[in-house]
């Protein structure tokens, strides 16, 4: 039985949140780029189809097309955006410039009883300035907005259907009936990619993989590394060494938590390697960005090679590879260079175990829950490869950095206290994206004890994502903020000012550095 839905990617930035729509349904489904080679598809044997949006127009010389091979699969595919103007036209319909761009929320109409779009009117969200005109042989206008006559279109005899809008994004409210219609109604996909399910097939692909071999895990104490070693280990016991370094630069009291957790609770053999002093050593004088970054990444190098090394190179080491780093690995410019184990010398000839590669953050942190890892460990906040290093703007020292550690597990602390952090979301009780602080190298005057002070300041940083692609800055309550600025100018040394980011991405991002 066809289980999988295969997603083809024309470049839109809202590939990723159709897959997670998608596995949001228990049923599993890949990102594809649209030239994959038809063999290469018709090895996945999709359920269906679902052909994303995109920057381009199709009558563009150099635009992306549609492979033979997915209209001929007989499967259902539907076209969001882009996708449904290059099913039309693929199919002999036509598309055209609009009179006028169509951006923001906007109201479609369906008048026709069917199989993906409830009759009625609906608020959606449409991103686009080319639209259909004509309609391909076999085709129906399903939809109609202000804007155009032809908001959706389907054939109902080839189960082919195209939408204007993007169902994916939480602005278009009932866009998740739509998929849902689509991926178990119409190409009736099996709802069974389940983390008991993901659990299952992972450990026998691992055993599968290894063998009898030895592994090597690189813990950084974030969820993904920790997740994939919980994983291995229940694969492979004893097989497993997990090595955890400590830079040095990690977030308050984290080294000791991920030592607990992972040694004491679930009994996975761990060596741990304090390389705080060769950090801070190495990054001292050094203030640009990308230098900490490649600094650091460096030193993980040398570090880790070192305990490969005493534990004899073991053939195989685990990475805690996730999707969104497989589909992004290939696409666009640098904005930051990021370090993991992937980055390791060729000499040392790892073969990788990347047990987390095709799931998402969200599943992973439901991975380790079923996998029994603490909740504190499974639900904790991003951080970045680097640790607090970009989060220190200036020199990276152990005073600053302690600093830093400070007074960020005090906003930490309000911030779970209020329900925003750290804990599995619950319905109608939306959490944060991700909330740190930050350090700056800018001294200002304060009084404190009738004394004057010139001291450093705490910025404060809380935002709202679907997919850390964009995100807004969190209006957070006046009183935490409060709080949290007046805990922290008094029960840190060193910081007199606070200030809160309310700046969104794009035009900044999420990290400051």
């Amino acid at each position: 039985m066809k289980q999988a839905i295969a997603i083809l990617d024309f470049g839109s930035q809202f590939t990723q949140l159709i897959a997670r729509r998608v596995r949001e349904m228990h049923v599993y489904c890949e990102v594809f780029p649209w030239h994959t080679p038809a063999d290469r598809l018709q090895r996945f044997n999709p359920a269906g189809f679902i052909l994303s949006g995109g920057p381009a127009s199709v009558y563009d010389e150099d635009a992306p097309t549609l492979s033979p091979y997915v209209l001929q699969s007989d499967v259902p595919v539907l076209g969001i955006c882009y996708g449904m103007q290059l099913l039309a036209r693929t199919l002999g319909g036509g598309v055209a410039s609009g009179a006028k761009s169509e951006y923001g929320l906007a109201e479609i109409t369906c008048k026709l009883q069917n199989a993906l779009l409830p009759p009625g009117s609906q608020p959606v969200w449409m991103s686009h300035g080319d639209q259909v005109t004509t309609l391909p042989a076999g085709f129906v206008a399903l939809a109609t907005s202000s804007n155009t006559s032809i908001a959706a279109m389907y054939d109902e005899k080839r189960r082919l259907y195209g939408v204007q809008f993007h169902p994916e994004v939480h602005h278009s409210p009932r866009g998740m009936e739509l998929l849902r219609a689509f991926v178990i109604d119409i190409c009736a996909a099996t709802a069974n990619w389940t983390p008991q399910a993901i659990i299952s097939a992972a450990i026998e692909e691992i055993r599968l993989q290894v063998g009898e071999g030895a592994v090597l895990s690189a813990v950084s104490g974030g969820v993904d590394s920790s997740v994939a070693t919980a994983l291995v280990h229940r694969a492979v016991g004893a097989q497993l060494r997990a090595v955890f370094v400590n830079t040095g630069l990690l977030r308050l009291n984290e080294a000791e938590q991920v030592e607990r957790v992972l040694k004491d609770f679930l009994g996975i053999p761990l060596t741990t390697v304090d390389a705080s002093t060769e950090y801070f050593g190495a990054l001292q004088g050094v203030t640009e960005p990308e230098a900490k970054r490649r600094i650091i990444g460096a030193k993980f190098i040398e570090v880790f090679s070192q305990e490969a090394a005493r534990a004899g190179n073991p053939q195989h080491l685990v990475q805690g590879t996730i999707y969104p780093d497989v589909i992004e690995s290939s696409q666009g410019a640098i904005i930051k260079s990021h370090h993991n184990v992937g980055g390791l010398p060729k000499d040392l000839k790892f073969k990788l175990v990347e047990p987390l590669r095709y799931l998402f953050k969200d599943e992973v942190r439901c991975v380790g829950e079923a996998l029994g890892i603490p909740p504190e460990l499974v639900w904790r906040q991003p951080f970045p490869g680097p640790g607090l290093a970009v989060r220190c703007l200036g020199e990276v020292t152990p005073e600053r950095v302690e600093r830093l550690q400070l007074a960020d597990a005090i906003f930490t602390e309000e911030l779970f206290n209020a329900g925003l952090i750290n804990q599995k979301p619950v319905p109608g009780k939306p959490q944060l994206a991700q909330a740190f602080t930050a350090l700056l190298p800018v001294r200002s005057v304060g009084v404190m004890g009738d004394q004057r002070t010139y001291q450093e300041t705490a910025a404060l940083r809380a935002v709202t994502s679907e997919d850390f692609m964009t995100a807004d800055w969190a209006p957070l309550p006046y009183d935490l903020l409060g709080r949290s600025a007046n805990r922290i100018v008094n029960e840190v040394a060193g910081i007199n000012r606070v200030v809160y980011d309310i700046t969104s991405k794009p035009p900044a991002t999420i990290e400051w550095e």
